[in-house]
């Protein structure tokens, strides 16, 4: 069940004691994995060395023998392995992989994001709390990266790989449009110059939502896609059925005969 070298997860020369059940893991995962409830990692007390066997209290060195549990422990989270300049944010309230002069704590999302996204991101309070739209699975605690969407929202970075492979390119939440769109947009409207809707659709038009700028708006109807007059975007929606132009009606005035 442990090895000097830890586990799948962590690079570690010690077992954790569960609090809940008393039993012996390398880690919380690995111990999630195989009973029915979770281990909760701020109430660990104590540790086993995998090198001596002793059981002790949780720190980063054996009492007995002096070998290093991992050249990373936090006190709080009882987090042990390798050097990953990992740092430890009070406001997050869990560990983060670092460096810690790379990231910054956002308040509001109630999250850390990397300096380049400081005065450059939308914010969603609490964001990280939801879980991944596309897998279901939580974000704040994950070991799997978060991405950040230009919407503020939040998917799992192998989640998104897979939007990115597969073309989908919205947001599951809010459905604005997950990466730049402008080249692709570009080739919608060569398209649409090339196919003219039939003579009995000439000058139907139809009102739409956008979900990227949230214009209203009444444009032409077309097959290919119908763009936002706002913003530019093909990420529309139609909203209520197509509107036809009125028909001109014509007459014939009879001769009178004098």
């Amino acid at each position: 069940m442990a090895s000097p070298a830890g586990c799948e997860h962590y690079i570690r020369s010690c077992l954790l004691k569960a609090p809940c059940c008393g039993k012996l893991y390398v880690c919380r995962l690995c111990h999630d994995a195989e009973e029915n409830h979770q281990m909760d990692r701020f109430k660990v007390q104590e540790v086993q060395c995998s090198d001596c066997l002793t059981v002790q209290q949780a720190q980063q060195t054996c009492q007995q023998c002096h070998a290093q549990f991992g050249e990373y422990y936090c006190d709080i989270c009882h987090l042990f392995d390798k050097n990953k300049k990992q740092y430890h944010c009070q406001a997050c309230g869990i560990c983060r992989i670092g460096p810690r002069e790379k990231y910054f704590h956002c308040e509001k999302c109630n999250l850390c994001l990397a300096q380049e996204l400081r005065g450059n991101h939308k914010c969603v309070e609490n964001v990280s709390r939801q879980n991944c739209p596309v897998c279901m699975e939580d974000i704040h605690t994950s070991r799997i990266g978060a991405h950040v969407l230009p919407c503020g929202h939040l998917l799992h970075k192998t989640c998104f790989d897979d939007m990115v492979r597969t073309g989908a390119y919205r947001c599951p939440l809010c459905m604005h449009s997950a990466w730049s769109m402008e080249d692709h947009w570009d080739l919608i409207d060569k398209e649409i110059a090339q196919s003219p809707m039939p003579t009995e659709y000439q000058g139907v038009t139809v009102k739409i939502i956008c979900n990227d700028c949230q214009t209203h708006c009444m444009v032409p109807f077309h097959v290919l896609g119908m763009k936002c007059t706002g913003c530019g975007s093909y990420n529309t929606a139609q909203d209520g059925g197509l509107i036809h132009p009125p028909k001109i009606l014509t007459a014939e005035c009879g001769r009178v005969s004098l």
